[in-house]
Parts: C-alpha cells; sequence; structure tokens
C-alpha cells in the first residue's frame, strides 16, 4: 500500500486541454508556468552526453488566438536554421485535428520568441516536435524542443501521451 501511496505521489498530473485529459509520462517534472500563456511546462531530463533538458510547453493565447495550423508551422521553421526539412503531419485525436510538426538543427533560441529586440541564442544539434491543437476552444499549441538525442528518446512517449488524451 506504501508504494502505491509513493508511486502516486511521483505521477505527475493530468494534463487537461479543452475538456480532454491526458497524464504524462512520470520522468517528465512538471515545473511551474512562466508566463501566464502556458498551460503547463515539463522539463524532460537529458540524455548523456548531453548539456541540458528538453522542455515541453502548452500554450494557449485565447480562443481563436495565435493563428491557424498553417501560420504557425510557417514560424516555427524560422526558429531553426541548417535545419533538415521538417516533417508535417495531420491527424485527429478523438474529434480534434492535430498538426504535428517536426524539425531539427540549429535552434535559434530566444527567451521570448517572437521578440524581434532580442538577439537568438544558436543551439546546434536540437529537435522541436510542435503541435497545433485545433479543439472547439482553441488552438492550443505545444512545443517540446532541446537536444537533438534527448528530444528523440522522448518522441514515442510524446506522440503516445498526444495520442491517449480523452
Amino acid at each position: 500500500m506504501l508504494r502505491f501511496f509513493l508511486l502516486a505521489l511521483l505521477a505527475n498530473t493530468p494534463v487537461t486541454i479543452d475538456g480532454m485529459s491526458a497524464t504524462p509520462p512520470a520522468d517528465w517534472k512538471s515545473e511551474p508556468v512562466t508566463s501566464s500563456m502556458r498551460r503547463a511546462q515539463f522539463s524532460l531530463p537529458h540524455v548523456a552526453g548531453e548539456d541540458r533538458d528538453a522542455e515541453l510547453a502548452i500554450f494557449f493565447f485565447g480562443e481563436g488566438q495565435g493563428g491557424d495550423a498553417q501560420a504557425n508551422v510557417e514560424r516555427w521553421k524560422t526558429l531553426f536554421e541548417n535545419a533538415k526539412p521538417p516533417k508535417v503531419t495531420d491527424f485527429k485525436v478523438k474529434n480534434v485535428k492535430v498538426t504535428y510538426f517536426d524539425i531539427s538543427g540549429t535552434y535559434l533560441f530566444k527567451a521570448r520568441p517572437v521578440d524581434p529586440s532580442l538577439t537568438a541564442e544558436k543551439r546546434p544539434n536540437h529537435r522541436m516536435l510542435a503541435v497545433v491543437w485545433e479543439s472547439p476552444h482553441g488552438p492550443y499549441f505545444m512545443r517540446l524542443v532541446g537536444p537533438e538525442k534527448t528530444v528523440t528518446k522522448y518522441k514515442a512517449a510524446f506522440d503516445a501521451w498526444l495520442k491517449s488524451f480523452k
């Protein structure tokens, strides 16, 4: 009984997006949000040989705000240079259209990505998995970004988590 209680304490709280919920994997560390536009954020521990953790952030800018999927795909491309051609796929989770974007290369990190007054810090060998979640009161946006090997390690769990929303 004590073991079950301790495991429950270690498990992450489910993430709810527009009435649908899914529990993130236990090794994703839930963190306090750093902006009012973020609904949730997680740190995903880096793999050996890499110097930083990956970050998953879930954004909501207000109903109908933040642009459509195509506009976001085009903007996300500008966050990388020397990138491999990105992969963009669409699928559904229940009745929600999901646009899934996968890119790797040199990440042009800014604390506020669309702030033109900031100079980007170049982070080579990074990968980003980004999602536009087009729920009825959305859209919501998710970005998993970090060192390429670390993001690659978590990709299958991220994909499974996305598809587990009920």
